[in-house]
């Protein structure tokens, strides 16, 4: 019974070892990047398969406009007339000068043909492709749906704490040691026997 006991315990803290490696990852994966100063996009589409496959997360930083050249992937924001209200996350093909600034217009990679627009970014700064992660944006498609996100953090949150709990009592529960301080053994008729006792007859 105790060998059972022993091995439950120890797949206990296994899995609560590894569900609290994973809300650590998953809550580096969010702040780092934004401490850092960069931006993350999760590729949803298909136009840059080949290059980025769905579900890449990429990480990118704010660059000024003028900066920007042939080749660079960028993630914004389509003009009205595009009919497109998502983001996306496309590769320059190339950079007009005008008298209101830099014109562009992207590709992407998996695409045949050019976007069918033109446009104007609306900054000074825009983010730029600087690292892709493949498949990690997979984790953020999920946890965009607050069910899941509970399910993948909080679930494990209280089993850790829920943990902590049961050892706390478990603590509490202990039997405390009845071996007293010398002291009380010195003073205790029954702890300390006859000699103890012409001690503090002495005294």
């Amino acid at each position: 019974m105790r060998a059972a006991r022993t091995v439950a315990r120890a797949v206990s803290r296994v899995v609560l070892n590894l569900a609290a490696l994973v809300v650590l990852a998953l809550a580096l994966a969010m702040l780092v990047p934004g401490a850092m100063g960069y931006e993350r996009y999760v590729i949803t589409g298909a136009s840059m398969s080949g290059t980025f496959e769905k579900g890449t997360l990429a990480i990118e930083s704010a660059v000024p406009v003028a900066d920007l050249v042939v080749g660079d992937v960028i993630t914004y924001l389509p003009p009205p007339d595009s009919g497109l209200t998502e983001l996306v996350t496309h590769r320059i093909l190339s950079v007009e000068a005008s008298e209101t600034g830099p014109v562009l217009r992207t590709q992407g990679d998996a695409n045949a043909d050019p976007d069918p627009w033109t446009f104007q970014l609306p900054g000074p700064t825009q983010a730029r492709l600087d690292h892709a992660v493949p498949h990690l944006g997979w984790a953020f498609i999920a946890l965009s749906d607050p069910q899941v996100r509970q399910l993948v953090i909080g679930v494990p949150a209280g089993l850790i704490a829920l943990r902590c709990a049961v050892e706390v009592v478990q603590v509490l529960r202990r039997p405390r040691s009845r071996t007293g301080t010398p002291r009380e053994r010195a003073e205790s008729p029954q702890g300390s026997g006859a000699p103890g006792r012409r001690v503090a007859a002495l005294a």
